[in-house]
């Protein structure tokens, strides 16, 4: 089905077309028409384009109000003050497009016009090392700008950059040469606990032999020479912590109810054989150049504490290559292979510095233009209930699994108090809890602006009030609850009834949803997705409480709106919901 225009869209070209008609000269002028207090929507553009035309905006703004006559779509007109136009739409125009989006399974929500490629860089845990809160913000940004970029019909490509190389492999490849049990499993079916104990165990073993034993810190420097050259024995050692690593990761990500991908997995490693290529176009172009043994890229804007400037070291003066290397490789591949038009990187704020200096740089060498450009969704820390950064009461970073687990065990109980009332049983209070507290995790992270820092309190977050997810999936169940017991009626829109305010107040709200996608889209902001869905159960409380649906029970007809109402409610929550990554169950 064609997308539906929304109520503003068709508004906005109605006054577009008032406005040329009046002063020609205006022709696609924009009215900028924004919702409003004192009506539905406000056209603010008059002003400036009288003063353009040197007209008296009062009486421009009257003219325009005289070419529209209320009808179909608007009900009410009226100039205030200088020149704004304050307009209202009607009743029979709110429900006419919300019928016509209920027909639709993508609620008439349209694809983007100029869709491309974009390759979000995200979820980038390290090989052989624990998943900790740190890593929380980048998977759940990531895969909520994912869903959500999918939805305009852009074409995704994930990638999922774990630091899987590096000087500290010769440590650990030697001790598991030395001690080639250390990785060995107990049965064939593996746990993500006991990969990570293995990993952990031979990781605080070998680094103790290395801190300790002469002999074995060479041996183990050695054999990062070997990995870099590709010596097979070390490279299949090296893939063994890899794979165990990959155990791991994936039970954590699927706790956290995320899809991720083998093919997806492309980590530090996968652009090594770019890395002297990638350094000798750099230094040929002369965007690069050697600065005692090391190959630079300088920039003015960029100086370090003494007032010089702070150089973006590409390849060290031993010969290595550090992660500009790699991440300029990436972006050649990203652009040249995957052909894409955008690259998201959603990464820490405290690595700000280093991509504007990998940006800056790709541009200078023509692997980024005006065509294909990169940015970065920078996120903040998450902080304990004290403000500082999140610890264990021992000082210790918080294992990412100690926490999901503990946010479901949480919710669970959450879920339990109610259950009984519902009916629920307890493979169902089981299953609704995992999604209530993975869905409170996720919408805490998400209802923050990525890049500010945010609070972890796990009592709020589970909260049956206020900001969060659980008030969110509750409104859902809510609505499923009352279809269910509507018996015999169904939803069914009356575009020819007159509306209550909170129904007038809900219906605009659920004709928003559109627009406000491609707002999250185009700005990389998934926190306003999850405004609008909070909003969106606030607007149907509101609306619940003013509106009887099934009691008192209302004229037939009313009660089939206001179904339908309810109906295309628990519609959009679901898909809104669905784009954070966050489940809602039917019944709660």
């Amino acid at each position: 089905m064609a997308s539906v225009p929304s109520l503003a869209s068709s508004v906005n070209q109605r006054v577009a077309d008032a406005l040329a008609s009046a002063l020609p000269e205006a022709g696609g002028a924009d009215p900028l028409l924004r919702r409003s207090d004192r009506a539905d929507f406000q056209a603010n553009g008059i002003l400036a384009l009288a003063k353009k035309a040197k007209a008296n905006p009062r009486e421009l703004a009257t003219t325009v109000v005289d070419s529209l006559a209320a009808g179909d779509l608007i009900k009410e007109i009226e100039v205030s003050g200088p020149g704004f136009l304050n307009i209202t739409v009607s009743d029979r125009a709110i429900i006419e497009t919300l019928a016509a989006r209920a027909g639709d399974d993508r609620l008439g929500v349209p694809y983007a016009a100029n869709a491309g490629t974009t390759v979000i860089d995200y979820a980038q845990p390290n090989v052989a090392k624990e998943m900790h809160v740190g890593h929380l913000r980048s998977a759940v940004i990531g895969a909520a700008m994912v869903e959500i970029l999918e939805f305009t019909g852009e074409k995704v490509v994930r990638r999922h950059h774990i630091g899987d190389w590096g000087t500290q492999f010769g440590m650990l490849i030697q001790y598991l040469l030395e001690h080639p049990h250390e990785l060995d499993h107990k049965s064939e079916e593996v746990s993500g606990e006991e990969a990570m104990s293995n990993l952990n165990r031979l990781y605080k073993a070998s680094r103790a032999l290395f801190d300790s034993d002469e002999e074995f810190k060479t041996r183990a420097r050695a054999r990062v020479v070997d990995l870099q050259a590709g010596e097979p024995q070390t490279l299949a050692l090296w893939q063994r912590f890899v794979d165990e690593s990959k155990i791991y990761f994936y039970s954590v990500f699927d706790k956290l109810d995320m899809d991720i991908q083998d093919r997806d997995v492309v980590g530090e490693s996968g652009y090594n054989d770019m890395l002297v290529e990638t350094c000798k176009l750099l230094e040929e172009s002369g965007v690069a150049v050697r600065s005692n043994g090391a190959l630079c890229v300088f920039f003015d804007e960029y100086k370090g504490p003494d007032g010089n400037p702070t150089p973006l070291i590409v390849q060290k003066s031993d010969g290595g290559f550090g992660y500009a290397a790699t991440d300029l490789s990436a972006i050649r591949d990203r652009v040249g292979n995957l052909k894409a038009d955008t690259l998201i990187y959603v990464v820490d704020a405290r690595q700000s510095l280093h991509f504007k200096m990998v940006f800056e740089t790709a541009r200078r060498a023509g692997w980024l233009n005006d065509d294909t450009k990169a940015v970065q969704l920078a996120f903040g820390t998450v902080l304990g209930k004290d403000g500082k950064p999140f610890k264990t009461r021992e000082g210790e970073t918080v294992r990412l699994v100690d926490l999901l687990d503990e946010a479901v065990d949480r919710a669970t109980a959450v879920v339990r108090e109610k259950a009984e009332k519902v009916g629920l049983s307890e493979a169902e209070i089981v299953e609704n809890g995992q999604y209530v507290g993975i869905g409170a995790v996720k919408y805490a992270d998400l209802s923050t602006s990525a890049a500010r820092d945010y609070k972890f309190d796990l009592d709020q977050m589970v909260s049956l009030n206020g900001d969060t997810s659980v008030y969110l999936q509750y409104a859902y169940a809510r609505i499923k609850s009352i279809l269910r017991k509507a018996g015999d009626r169904t939803p069914v829109a009356h575009p020819e009834l007159e509306l209550a305010p909170a129904e007038r107040a809900l219906g605009l709200h659920l004709d928003g949803f559109g627009e406000l996608i491609a707002e999250a889209a185009a700005e990389h902001a998934p926190h306003k997705l999850a405004a609008y869905l909070y909003q969106l159960s606030s607007l149907f409380t509101t609306f619940y409480d003013q509106c009887p649906v099934i009691k008192p029970e209302p004229e037939p007809v009313v009660a089939e709106n206001r179904l339908f109402l309810c109906d295309l409610t628990a519609r959009t929550l679901s898909k809104g919901m669905s784009l954070l990554g966050i489940r809602t169950p039917e019944r709660l």
